[in-house]
Order: structure tokens, then C-alpha cells, then sequence
């Protein structure tokens, strides 16, 4: 917690030496890289700090963009004891304490800013805790999260908070902050231009990482400009930032999902390729792949299923990493299949109309009779065998009785489909006819 630093013993003498990262840390909001989307003069900090009215926050975005630098910032533009506690070593008693000193401060006319890291690791229970002194102006609460928030908080804590989404940054953000880095170290990295791009490349839009990554390069001795392989071989990439279980999960299989719906197999391919290379298990891969030729192929192309099927056989018989390539194999084929949700849709619309009919009996006319009681019931009386009926069609209703006739079923004009919408027209030309 901060309060435990503001003390005589525990501050750090101005002389120690500090990181990069620490040096460079923005003096004032002005000077912070990137977020214009947050910071600008018509985004939504900036609005509130010219009309002197911060409200609670919640800062959402990945590592490295500056949740906590521009928190301790907005502190002191509004005059804010900062404090600052992570949620993950930060209990109820340690929590108490932080309301405790708080009150004192009010009190005494002074507010407290309470940043929040990793605001989504309390529970409820301890999230709950924060809303009677949010409420009473007690503190002014600033969480920070890489995880979506509407999964992650309780409503009640987002009802009184705005969330904001800060965002990796771009190169051309990166680019600025190594030059803000070359001008503190007072001379430039020994990299051409290539090697440069390579090392903004790795930082993987996290600009404290990008600092890290400038002071080991900044400390290497070398005669003229190193290239973008002998950078390689000096620095290990930087991890891509993926998390098998949270968000990043969840918006890369999305953007599988949409690329495959949208028929863009070099797009599919990228997204496939960046959810193995941040470890997803390919069978997860193999059973979503199945379900999009289920869900977006459907009978436009019926042999879709069956590549994916035994796409996945494949690969359970080669494993990886040779097995992975019939599963691309099988993406690109339901990239380029025709598309229809037809069955889907037609799924989804039979499955609303049985709730809501609830327990309606078939017609007694489709109904077998094996006993002289349910003969004498009606059971299968006028039914006609369409075997003997005229084109192999008799034309009866199967639907409830009383049950207005439903469209569940609409074939798209694609694929194998446009020859099921031909046979669709024809029994329902024929339906018409023997019902006139």
C-alpha cells in the first residue's frame, strides 16, 4: 500500500538508482503516450477534469499502458491522497484500515484517490465493501483491470464507476517513448532501422516493456548498429499476451469465428495461428472449427462437417504439430464453403415455438393405434401413406391441431442449399394444391 512508503524509512533516497521505466514516468497527465481516446480535451477524463467533477473509475485495458501512472496523475490534479493497494495482497483487515485513514483525511478536508490493482481478483463480498465509502465521498475509487469488467465486477460497483478502456500501444506511441528513453540516456540504440521496428514489435504494445527491452539493448557494447537478426539472437520475443481462460480467449476465437463466417481465409488463418502460438489446445480449435461448419455452413455445403470431422481425426492421430495443419486445412475449406444458417435459424425458431406451445398433442391422424381402445380413440384414422399418395406426397398437416402452420426452415440460394429451396418450393406448390 502507498501509505506504507509515505514513511520516513520506508522512502527511497533520491540518489538510489532507478529503472528506466521509473525515470520516465509522466510528471503530468500532458506527457502520457497514447490513451488520446481517454485524455483528450473531448474524452472522457478530460471533460471531467475541466469541469472539476472526477467521478470513480475503472480502468480497463492490458499491461503496460499507464493505469497506474495516469491514476497517481489524476490525484494530483485534483488534489487527491493517492493510495495505492493491489487486490492481490490486499485482505479485509488491510482494507479496513485504508476506510479508516481515509475518514481521518476527510475529516481533516482531504480526499483520497484509492487505486484499485487488479480490482477484479476481490471477490464480492470484498467489492461490496467499497460502495458505502464510494458513496459517502470517502474515497474516490480507481480500479484497474486487464479482465472485462461487466464478467469480472460486481453491478453495484460498476453502477457508481465509468469504465474506461485504455489500449495497447501503437507503434507510432512506442516510437515516441523510445525517443523520450534515447533522450534520457543521451544517445541513440545501436539498431538500423529494421532492428528499431523488430524492438517496437516486441514490446507487443507495452510500453513499460518496451523500456525494459531499451535498457538491456541501451547497455549492450557493440561497434555500429546492430540488425533485426542479431537483435533476435540477443532478446528472447516477448510472449504474446494470451490467457487460455480470459478475455484474450474469448476475442480471438471471436475473431476466428467472424473471419471464417466472413469468407476471408487469410484472416482465419492469422487468428488460428495466434491462438497456437499463445498455447491454445487444438482440440478446442478442432470442436470450434466443427461448430462453425455446423453453424455457418450448414447444408449449404454438407461435406463441410465431414472435413472437420476428419480434420480432427487427423490430428488426433498425428498430433502436433503436424496435425495442426489439417485443421488448417479443414479452416480454410468452411472459409471459402458457401454460408447459411438456415438449419440455425430454423433450430432456434422450432425450439421458441415448443416452449411455447408447450405439451400440444400430434395430430390423431399420425398417431399408431395398437389397441382397439385408441382405434375407437380416432388414433391414425385418415391417415395417408405417402407412398401411395401421388408423387410420393400426401400433403397432411403434422403440426398440433389447431397450430397455425409454422416457417421454420428458409434455405439461402447458395450452395447445395439453392437445390433443398427448389424441393421446398415444390412440396409446399404440391401442399397447397392438395389442401385447396
Amino acid at each position: 500500500m502507498a501509505d506504507l512508503f509515505d514513511t520516513p524509512g520506508g522512502k527511497v533516497p533520491d540518489t538510489a538508482p532507478r529503472p528506466l521505466a521509473d525515470r520516465l514516468r509522466p510528471k503530468t497527465l500532458a506527457e502520457v503516450i497514447g490513451q488520446d481516446q481517454v485524455l483528450g480535451p473531448e474524452a472522457p477524463l478530460g471533460v471531467m477534469l475541466a469541469s472539476g467533477s472526477l467521478s470513480s473509475l475503472v480502468f480497463w485495458g492490458p499491461p503496460g499502458v499507464g493505469k497506474t501512472t495516469i491514476a497517481r496523475l489524476l490525484a494530483d490534479e485534483t488534489n487527491l491522497h493517492f493510495v495505492q493497494i493491489s487486490a492481490i495482497f490486499t485482505g479485509m483487515p488491510e482494507l479496513r484500515k485504508v476506510f479508516e485513514a481515509a475518514k481521518i483525511r476527510r475529516q481533516n478536508g482531504q480526499g483520497t484517490l484509492l487505486f484499485v490493482d487488479e480490482i477484479h481478483r476481490f471477490n464480492k463480498a470484498q467489492q461490496d465493501g467499497f460502495l458505502p465509502h464510494m458513496e459517502d465521498g470517502t474515497i474516490l475509487l480507481v480500479g484497474a483491470t486487464t479482465e472485462n469488467p461487466s464478467f469480472e465486477l460486481n453491478a453495484a460497483v460498476l453502477s457508481r464507476s465509468q469504465v474506461l478502456v485504455l489500449e495497447r500501444l501503437a507503434l507510432a506511441d512506442l516510437e515516441r517513448l523510445a525517443q523520450r528513453a534515447e533522450k534520457d540516456l543521451n544517445r541513440e540504440l545501436p539498431l538500423n532501422g529494421h532492428a528499431r521496428e523488430a524492438l517496437l514489435e516486441m514490446a507487443d504494445g507495452d510500453g513499460r516493456a518496451l523500456l525494459n527491452l531499451i535498457e538491456q539493448v541501451a547497455a549492450w557494447k557493440v561497434d555500429g548498429k546492430l540488425d533485426a537478426e542479431a537483435l533476435a539472437k540477443r532478446l528472447m520475443k516477448r510472449a504474446a499476451k494470451y490467457d487460455k481462460s480470459g478475455d484474450e480467449h474469448y476475442n480471438l476465437i471471436s475473431a476466428l469465428h467472424k473471419s471464417v463466417r466472413g469468407s476471408d481465409p487469410d484472416a482465419a488463418l492469422y487468428w488460428f495461428a495466434r491462438m497456437l502460438e499463445g498455447g491454445e489446445d487444438p482440440r478446442f480449435l478442432a470442436r470450434r472449427i466443427t461448430r462453425m461448419a455446423v453453424e455457418d455452413i450448414g447444408l449449404a455445403d454438407p461435406q463441410a462437417q465431414a472435413v472437420c470431422l476428419q480434420s480432427w481425426e487427423t490430428y488426433e492421430r498425428l498430433g502436433s504439430p503436424e496435425g495442426e495443419l489439417a485443421l488448417a486445412q479443414a479452416l480454410v475449406y468452411i472459409a471459402l464453403a458457401p454460408k447459411s444458417n438456415g438449419v440455425y435459424v430454423g433450430y432456434k425458431a422450432a425450439r421458441a415455438s415448443a416452449r411455447k406451445t408447450g405439451s400440444e398433442p400430434p395430430p390423431k391422424h399420425i398417431l399408431n393405434a395398437p389397441t382397439s381402445l385408441m382405434s375407437e380413440q380416432g388414433y391414425g384414422a385418415g391417415y395417408q401413406y405417402d407412398h401411395d399418395a401421388e408423387d410420393g406426397f400426401s400433403g397432411q398437416d403434422y403440426f398440433p391441431e389447431g397450430m397455425k402452420r409454422p416457417v421454420m426452415y428458409q434455405p439461402v440460394e447458395r450452395g447445395f442449399e439453392r437445390e433443398l429451396k427448389r424441393r421446398l418450393d415444390y412440396f409446399t406448390k404440391l401442399r397447397l394444391k392438395r389442401n385447396s
